[in-house]
C-alpha cells in the first residue's frame, strides 16, 4: 500500500509571503479543558489584505494588526485557528481536520486531512474542501481509513458545535489575553 502524502502545515506560517512583518509566540498549555500547543501570529504588516467570500458575506481574514491564534490539542484530529481583527474581535474560527497534531523542531504542526469547518461570529457554519477529500480518496492519495477518520472527526465536531460544547471557542479569548499580557 502507498504511504499517504498528507501536507504538513506549521503554526508559525514561516513561508507566508503575504505577511511581511510579524511577531510569533507559542506556549504549551496544560489545563482542565485543553492540553497542547497554542501559537499566536501577530500580523504587523501585510503586502495586501486577504478576503474570503462566504455566500453573501465578504470577510477580511488577514490585514495589518490582525492576530491568528492556533490551538493544537494533543491527541486530537483537529486544529483550530482563531482570526482576530485589529480591534481584537473574532473574525472567524477555522477548524482544520487532520490526522495528527505534533511538534517538529520545536514547531507545532498538523497533518492536513483536507476537510475544514469555518464558523463566523454570527454562528454561520461553512464546510470546505469536501471535494478535495473525495479527490484524494478516489486518486489513492489517502486510503479508506484516513477518509473515514476525516469524515468522523468533522461529524463529531459539528455535533459539539451544534450543542454549544466545542470548548476551544471559549478558550480562544482566554488564551489571547494570555499572549497579550506577555507582549
Amino acid at each position: 500500500m502507498n504511504k499517504p502524502m498528507l501536507e504538513r502545515r506549521y503554526g508559525d506560517r514561516a513561508d507566508w509571503k503575504r505577511v511581511s512583518h510579524r511577531e510569533f509566540q507559542q506556549e504549551f498549555f496544560e489545563e482542565e479543558d485543553f492540553r497542547g500547543y497554542v501559537t499566536s501570529l501577530e500580523v504587523k504588516k501585510v503586502t495586501e489584505p486577504l478576503f474570503f467570500q462566504y455566500e453573501d458575506k465578504k470577510v477580511c481574514i488577514v490585514n495589518n494588526g490582525f492576530t491568528w491564534m492556533q490551538h493544537f490539542p494533543e491527541g486530537k484530529r483537529h486544529s483550530v485557528t482563531t482570526m482576530f481583527n485589529a480591534q481584537g474581535e473574532v473574525v472567524q474560527w477555522y477548524i482544520d481536520i487532520c490526522l495528527r497534531n505534533g511538534v517538529e523542531n520545536n514547531r507545532p504542526y498538523w497533518d492536513d486531512l483536507f476537510l475544514d469547518i469555518i464558523i463566523l461570529p454570527g454562528g454561520e457554519i461553512f464546510y470546505k474542501d469536501h471535494d478535495e477529500l473525495e479527490e484524494a480518496f478516489s486518486t489513492g492519495m489517502i486510503n479508506e481509513d484516513l477518509y473515514q477518520i476525516a469524515i468522523t472527526e468533522a461529524e463529531q465536531i459539528k455535533k459539539q458545535i451544534e450543542a454549544n460544547e466545542f470548548k476551544l471557542f471559549q478558550l480562544t479569548r482566554i488564551h489571547k489575553e494570555y499572549f497579550d499580557r506577555k507582549d
